[in-house]
């Protein structure tokens, strides 16, 4: 069929993803009409576990290694050359800036050898876009980004368009399940290890702080609970000699309460500024980011945000984590905004928040304002 026969003929659009920005090496490649056509992601946990975190210099030979071959693949796996694709889209930050120059200097290579554009992707717009590349969302929303590294409250008003209304005033809760799950000896990545014991545990046996919780505002903290927890463990060991797996059972199942119990107090206030700006229309709600995969914290935002009026939105647990398929997603999105794009002189950011205009909550310096 000739394009110019039909004038509301409109072909459809192809985009490569690369995430490199942390541990996982993924790539993808989606299409317009929302249908993912290659999917492949490279855990780089077994090389991380026995150092409890992610290494920068470890992870960046990862994606050094990898990257080729899985890009290879999921050309394959959709049945494309590199110039079927119409765009090339790279995490070009916030993330460890090791990791990024992989994927941004691989995707510039192949966008310049093919002609195709490059596009420079925020790794939180990826997780902000992805539950609107499996539903039909519309602008605006109002959006809970929870991952390792970042815990924040926006409102998301259309692509590239974003106001913070809360963010973390230290840790992101991400970062707060792992390092208390290192506090009780369970292994890296930490979310999963507790969402998984506290299911034996006694969520009642240990009063922890919630911080901010009577607070006004959106704002987030986690720091004074992750040392709650190390205490409450310190104590136990002097009772007892050693840290129990009833110990770590319960005190995994009063963490992860507490940390619902913050985001759903802090919550109530977003959500109340979030229909005071939006007097009128839908008011959708999208949780995103690697903490969204916990079974246990969807369930209760889904209860608070269906009884304030809101509908509730999430990725699938698979695309929740770092993925390719997030950032191909938010690379199409811009795209289809404006074929005529080229980030190509854009350079990888370690820092990069998604509300430029809001104070950053730890300063800033020479790599950017904080997110």
């Amino acid at each position: 069929m000739n394009e110019n026969s039909n004038k509301n003929y409109i072909r459809t659009r192809r985009v490569l993803g690369i995430e490199t920005s942390c541990d996982e090496t993924a790539v993808a490649i989606v299409s317009s009409d929302k249908e993912i056509l290659a999917h492949r992601i490279l855990s780089q946990i077994d090389d991380h576990s026995e150092y409890g975190g992610v290494v920068p210099e470890i992870a960046a030979r990862q994606h050094i290694q990898h990257l080729d071959k899985l890009i290879s693949g999921a050309l394959d796996d959709a049945r494309l050359l590199v110039n079927d694709l119409d765009a090339i889209a790279a995490t070009t930050g916030p993330g460890l800036v090791g990791g990024l120059m992989v994927g941004v200097m691989t995707a510039k290579a192949m966008a310049l050898a093919s002609g195709k554009p490059f596009i420079a992707v925020n790794h939180l717009e990826g997780h902000a876009l992805t539950a609107r590349l499996v539903e039909d969302i519309e602008f605006p929303y109002l959006l809970l980004l929870v991952s390792g590294g970042h815990c924040q409250v926006l409102m998301v008003k259309g692509i590239g368009k974003y106001e913070r209304l809360g963010s973390t005033i230290d840790d992101a809760a991400g970062e707060a399940f792992d390092k208390t799950a290192k506090l009780l000896n369970l292994g890296y990545p930490g979310g999963p290890a507790i969402e998984q014991l506290a299911e034996e545990g006694d969520d009642t046996r240990f009063k922890l702080p919630k911080p901010l919780i009577n607070k006004p505002g959106c704002d987030f903290s986690f720091s004074g609970l992750k040392t709650a927890v190390r205490r409450a463990a310190e104590g136990c060991v002097r009772e007892k000699g050693a840290l129990s797996a009833q110990d770590q059972a319960d005190l995994s199942a009063s963490f992860q309460k507490t940390v619902g119990d913050c985001l759903i107090a802090r919550l109530k206030n977003a959500i109340t500024m979030f229909k005071d700006r939006v007097p009128t229309g839908s008011y959708p709600f999208v949780v995103a980011g690697g903490v969204a995969a916990n079974k246990y914290l969807r369930q209760r935002l889904e209860e608070l945000v269906e009884k304030e009026g809101l509908t509730f939105h999430a990725a699938p647990l698979e695309l929740c984590t770092d993925n390719g398929a997030m950032i191909a997603w938010a690379g199409m999105e811009r795209f289809l905004l404006d074929d005529q794009i080229n980030d190509i002189d854009v350079s990888p950011r370690p820092r990069w928040p998604l509300d430029n205009s809001a104070v950053p909550m730890g300063g800033s310096g020479k790599k950017g304002a904080k997110a």
